[in-house]
């Protein structure tokens, strides 16, 4: 599935179990001698009653992350159109907390999803430590680390990204923005316009990402580049981002849409046989 364009391999997990998602996230995540992705989702159930269903996500390099608003949207798709929920709205849990998913429905069919991804932090010494020079930027966690720098040039991400993924400011690495301001939006709430290119830890540029799209519009507000509305145009597609004042949480709206579908066997480990 993909939203966007930041596609990623889905199982579920609640009826096939993978006993090492970060070997299986790297084999099949490779483009080339894989099934070629971002990475590897896992659906299961929630293993407590605050929540309906849980994720676990796991880059191409194998390391698991914390959060991705693409695959939160992607999965509320999958439980509702495979019948395993007729829940319109889903809690999910993540390792950055549990994310409310309104699935927005047509004909059975989900044709986009809103996620409220929380609210922002701003500070957190564990992923950013603000005495270490890195340029101008605005730091932003959604649940996972993103640094947002406004600049004529986005195309830098190829080149920039992966310097400052691993800067020392960042304890645990980081997601690169690279984000222009195309309008700053208008009158009765007009969302301005922001091109935005990714570069994500883990799994280098991508064609989206939900929780950089949150951040760029959180550093756009805090900047005074734009209002409270921003549609973030990324390499994949748009996405819609309101950060509201009432409750200070982001919210997220976009699509999801399914691939295919098919069969692949475990990649070989030292402690296990190929099976299907």
């Amino acid at each position: 599935m993909h939203g966007c364009g930041n596609d990623y391999i889905y199982v579920n997990a609640m009826q096939h179990a993978i006993a090492d998602p970060s070997v299986a996230a790297i084999a099949w995540s490779d483009r080339h001698k894989g099934i070629g992705s971002d990475g590897l989702v896992l659906i299961d159930k929630s293993p407590i009653p605050e929540a309906d269903y849980s994720m676990r996500i796991f880059n191409a390099d194998g390391s698991e992350a914390m959060m991705c608003g693409n695959a939160s949207r992607c999965i509320g798709k999958y439980l509702y159109e495979k019948a395993i929920t007729g829940k319109t709205e889903i809690r999910l849990l993540t390792l950055s907390g549990i994310k409310v998913l309104q699935l927005h429905v047509t004909a059975g069919k989900v044709e986009s999803v809103t996620v409220d991804m929380g609210e922002p932090v701003l500070e957190d010494r564990s992923l950013f430590m603000a005495s270490r020079q890195v340029g101008e930027g605005t730091f932003v966690s959604m649940g996972n680390p993103h640094y947002v720098i406004f600049t004529d040039d986005v195309d830098q991400v190829g080149t920039t990204g992966p310097v400052l993924e691993c800067h020392p400011a960042f304890p645990q690495r980081c997601n690169i923005e690279f984000a222009q301001v195309v309008t700053v939006g208008g009158q009765n709430a007009d969302p301005a316009t922001i091109r935005t290119r990714v570069w994500e830890r883990g799994s280098g540029i991508t064609m989206a990402c939900g929780t950089g799209a949150c951040a760029t519009a959180v550093a756009a507000t805090l900047t005074g580049r734009a209002g409270r509305q921003s549609q973030i145009v990324m390499d994949g597609g748009t996405l819609y981002i309101e950060w509201k004042e009432s409750d200070n949480h982001v919210y997220m709206t976009g699509p999801a849409e399914f691939v295919f579908d098919g069969e692949i066997p475990l990649p070989l480990t030292s402690s296990t046989s190929l099976t299907s």
